[in-house]
């Protein structure tokens, strides 16, 4: 069960609840950006089509669909080279792939929910959410400013080497 992104002030969109990725002790993964690329294939039967559909370039999504297809013994897609469109379709355990991610995903999402929903509520207004940022009006103002928090520390970056 997928959440669609929710749109800003200035109409952008962004991602609201969990972001699931299984790791698999290997250095392996899947996550949404691969599951969400699997289920436009889906949809478009094409690797091209999922691609522009996603915003995406075809060689980077050719290479998600081919790492996700080698990553588990059994096929996930299977293509047809030489076939204009509709070249590609998921196998049934590309479709089990898919079904087992989102159940992953809404279980995750559901014992969660308090959790996250304790966070939400936690969180300091945006700086276009508030209004002239009165403090006199008498009301909390919340937490400072960023412009007025310390500094973030970060390590120092290593030294480059020199190519030779």
């Amino acid at each position: 069960m997928k959440k669609p992104a929710l749109p800003d002030e200035e109409g952008e969109c962004h991602r609201d609840g969990l972001f699931i990725r299984v790791y698999f002790g290997d250095g392996r993964h899947v996550g949404p950006g691969m599951i969400d690329l699997l289920e436009h294939v889906r949809a478009e039967r094409s690797i091209l089509s999922a691609a522009k559909k996603m915003g995406m370039s075809y060689r980077r999504a050719w290479l998600l669909v081919d790492e996700v297809d080698r990553m588990f013994a059994e096929r996930v897609v299977i293509t047809h080279p030489g076939r204009r469109g509709h070249g590609t379709e998921l196998t049934a355990f590309g479709e089990r792939l898919i079904a087992l991610y989102r159940d992953i995903e809404a279980h995750s999402a559901e014992a969660t929910v308090e959790a996250v929903g304790e966070l939400r509520a936690t969180l300091a207004p945006r700086a276009a959410d508030t209004d002239d940022g009165d403090a006199s009006s008498g009301t909390d103002a919340g937490p400072p400013p960023a412009s007025s928090r310390p500094p973030a520390v970060r390590p120092a970056p290593a030294p480059r080497r020199r190519a030779r």
